[in-house]
């Protein structure tokens, strides 16, 4: 497929955002627009999530635990928004949905769920959130392909006990989607759970419990749209109501006597002790209704279109060395210019460009060092790498910019 050309207009996407109108002073003293080209850290806020918010401000009070008219309306909002994640994600009946920060505290909440004995199964090139909290983990080398991805599931399986196989759909550094159905139907034939780690997919794709083969999924709201501090596990309840409460207190005891006996709750709610972030449910379930209410294919062009011309662009730059393009992948794309660090890079695209975007190794060192090291020969290779990263709110001038800066310093 030809790449879009200059003249033409992406497909709008279903979300608008905040941010657009930012501008940034560059070193010239030039004004710009602020170019966001850092989507897969941390998206901008959605409209819709900051209008629920303001919404749900004046009326804010206690959730649970108050029989005033407004803790009862606040009550009420908490548990809808946690129907409307338990909609997005495809919860079946007996699933879970339980409120976190974020994927990284989801992902700890279940490694301390998850049954003695247990083997966990995870891919050395994984998100650290989904590398370092397991106890008892079995790192799988990185596969080449995705035949050899389930493969080494497959394998692995037939040498190790009870199982969990920990998973993320798309990765973080280069955007590519892995094969975690496949992986799934693996897992499943030996009596193995799933977790998949959609931090980076639930923005760009469906992610649907059952079309993914997943007994738990995880993600975060500063992905998706709704930067207000919540995160969602959802999946399985036996486990999560087997296990000692991840955080003790209110809310998550239903009985305290004076010998310090302990009754705890169950379902959610033994794991959510505290008083709830309501403003961060209330905005990630208002992304999550919109994008179940439209659907995903206006995301899917909106993302494809300004993919294919990033691809197109940065194809172009002598000697620049691009790590996931080529396959199929969400909205990110890696790289380094020969002879330069990625911290100057990233530096130069702020401060003369107006560009944001990220350098370093992405919390996901070994895979990041495993693309470098491949990429130039070791004495050679860099230490870290550039990632530019398009979503909601990006526009075919922010990709021109930076393709056109990154050809400029690579030129230096």
């Amino acid at each position: 497929m030809p790449p879009p050309t200059a003249g033409s207009a992406p497909p709008r996407h279903p979300l608008a955002v905040l941010g657009g109108d930012v501008t940034v002073r560059v070193a010239d003293g030039r004004l710009l627009p602020y170019a966001n080209l850092d989507v897969a850290a941390t998206a901008p806020c959605a409209v819709v999530a900051a209008d629920a918010v303001t919404r749900m401000l004046p009326t804010y009070a206690s959730v649970h635990r108050g029989a005033g008219a407004l803790s009862q309306r606040c009550t009420l909002a908490y548990e809808r928004a946690r129907a409307s994640v338990a909609r997005f994600v495809g919860c079946r009946p007996g699933d879970q949905v339980v409120f976190t920060r974020n994927s990284t505290d989801a992902l700890n909440l279940l490694a301390h769920a998850v049954p003695a004995g247990t083997t966990v199964l995870t891919f050395v090139g994984e998100h650290h959130a989904n590398l370092l909290p397991w106890r008892r983990a079995v790192r799988l080398p990185l596969p080449r392909t995705p035949d050899e991805a389930v493969a080494a599931v497959d394998e692995a399986l037939r040498r190790h006990g009870p199982a969990l196989v920990a998973v993320t759909a798309t990765s973080n550094v280069t955007g590519e989607v892995w094969p975690v159905a496949g992986i799934a139907q693996v897992a499943h034939r030996y009596g193995a759970r799933v977790v998949v780690d959609a931090a980076q997919l639930a923005a760009h794709g469906p992610v649907r419990m059952a079309a993914l083969g997943a007994d738990y999924v995880v993600l975060s709201g500063h992905k998706l749209y709704a930067p207000f501090g919540a995160g969602v596990l959802a999946g399985r309840a036996d486990w999560l109501d087997a296990a000692e409460p991840y955080l003790r207190g209110g809310g998550a005891s239903a009985h305290v006597a004076v010998d310090g006996t302990v009754r705890w709750t169950g379902g959610p709610a033994r794991h959510e002790a505290g008083t709830p972030n309501l403003a961060g449910a209330v905005a990630l379930a208002a992304v999550c209704d919109t994008l179940t209410t439209t659907g995903w294919a206006e995301v899917t062009r909106h993302e494809r279109w300004l993919l294919d011309r990033l691809d197109a662009g940065l194809a172009g730059v002598h000697r620049l060395a691009l790590f996931g393009a080529g396959h199929p992948r969400t909205g990110i794309i890696s790289f380094t210019v020969p002879g330069l660090e990625s911290a100057e890079v990233a530096r130069r695209l702020a401060d003369e460009f107006g560009i944001g975007v990220r350098d370093g190794l992405f919390c996901a060192h070994p895979l990041t060092r495993h693309l470098l090291a491949a990429a130039a020969p070791a004495a050679a290779a860099p230490a870290t790498a550039v990632r530019a990263s398009i979503g909601a709110g990006t526009t075919a001038e922010h990709v021109d910019r930076l393709v056109a800066a990154v050809a400029q310093i690579a030129g230096r």
